[in-house]
């Protein structure tokens, strides 16, 4: 625990973080309950969450894991950067970074431009910007505490067999931005635990930062690209719930002498004010090229009603969709609750369902 005097403590994810508050300049440790990832200080960032310390778990012992880097305001971070999550709180590697199109119907669009999808979504079409986004490793000992908060198997592909609804996934990976991204250093030659640590990076010393890409690593990337890569991400904020999407192309199947194309998107919910709300109900509009409109109403997503709260203010969650043509939109609504019963409508941005140019054999698992 040393270094980590005048300590403010918060939860996020369920776990408890430790902020060191001794100034702004210089390395500063990162302390955290039982040895887990430390949320560090973020000296220039307004938003700061000081949350409540009443779940604090009994006998937990803080621990220094590493010492807190200053984010870095331009450029990317490279392969082999261990970080914090911003929002979520779990410990991370970066394996590779992405150069993604995001659409962020917040900002203003100066021109105006025509309607992005056939049914007519109300709000205008917005030009793409370039931001940085990472696909990383999570470290296992953090996905039990956010699990209820942010699903740890992220990656999902199609089987390469007959079934073709047959899925598998990759578990503890996961897409950030590049806002995500608290780095940190730490002198252990397996600061994180996966199962893909070690047979991805290799630690080295003489690098900064000091893990650098295996063989294995780069040829996984090379294989799998295709239904890795993460092109469009779209943004949009309503009363202050903003939500975002990242679509990604899973391949096509034939099934009953037509091609079936399938997608799965990631979709994270953020409550950017202090008051309590809950998510009840989705309600999905998904257009196919094929000239099909279907709409798709249910309680909540993935089985789960999640409360946003100031404590707990993100949920995120991954899902799948298929069309018998190889493009289409989805957009929609969630409608959300407050505590005094009443009900409000979030809109969900316009997506393209597009598929790949170049069909190639998806991947048939992890093997070495």
């Amino acid at each position: 625990m040393a270094g980590c005097a005048a300590r403010r403590a918060l939860t996020v994810g369920s776990r408890w973080w430790s902020r060191s508050l001794t100034g702004t300049r210089g390395p500063r440790p990162l302390c955290a309950a039982g040895g887990a990832g430390a949320f560090p200080p973020a000296a220039t960032t307004t938003t700061r969450r000081h949350l409540s310390s009443r779940n604090r778990a009994e006998g937990k012992v803080l621990e220094t894991v590493g010492v807190f880097e200053v984010p870095k305001q331009n450029g990317k971070y490279e392969t082999g950067q261990l970080f914090l999550h911003s929002v979520f709180g779990y410990r991370g590697v970066v394996l590779f970074p992405w150069q993604a199109r995001l659409y962020d119907r917040d900002v203003a669009s100066t021109t105006p431009e025509k309607a992005e999808n056939p049914a007519g979504h109300g709000s205008k079409e917005v030009k793409g910007k370039t931001h940085t986004y990472y696909q990383v490793l999570i470290d296992a000992r953090d996905c039990p505490h956010i699990s209820q908060r942010s699903q740890t198997e992220a990656v999902t592909f199609l089987a390469n067999h007959d079934d073709s609804r047959a899925l598998y996934a990759i578990p503890g990976l996961d897409y950030v931005s590049h806002e995500d991204i608290l780095p940190y250093t730490s002198t252990d030659q397996v600061p994180i635990q996966h199962e893909l640590f070690e047979r991805f990076l290799l630690y080295d010393q003489t690098k900064a930062p000091p893990f650098v890409a295996r063989e294995t690593l780069r040829a996984w990337q090379e294989k799998n690209h295709p239904w890795l890569e993460l092109s469009d991400v779209h943004r949009e904020t309503t009363e202050n719930i903003r939500v975002t999407v990242i679509p990604f192309y899973m391949g096509m199947r034939e099934a009953q002498n037509s091609h079936v194309y399938w997608w799965r998107y990631c979709i994270r919910l953020e409550n950017l004010d202090s008051d309590v709300v809950q998510l009840r109900e989705r309600h999905w509009r998904i257009f196919s090229l094929s000239g099909t409109l279907e709409t798709v109403r249910g309680r909540g997503v993935v089985g789960r009603e999640p409360v946003l709260s100031k404590e707990q203010p993100a949920f995120q969650y991954s899902s799948h969709v298929s069309l018998q043509a190889s493009s289409g939109h989805m957009w929609g609504t969630f409608r959300f609750e407050r505590p005094d019963g009443s009900h409000f409508d979030v809109r969900i941005p316009p997506f393209s369902l597009e598929s790949n140019k170049d069909e190639k054999t998806p991947p048939s698992g992890l093997h070495w």
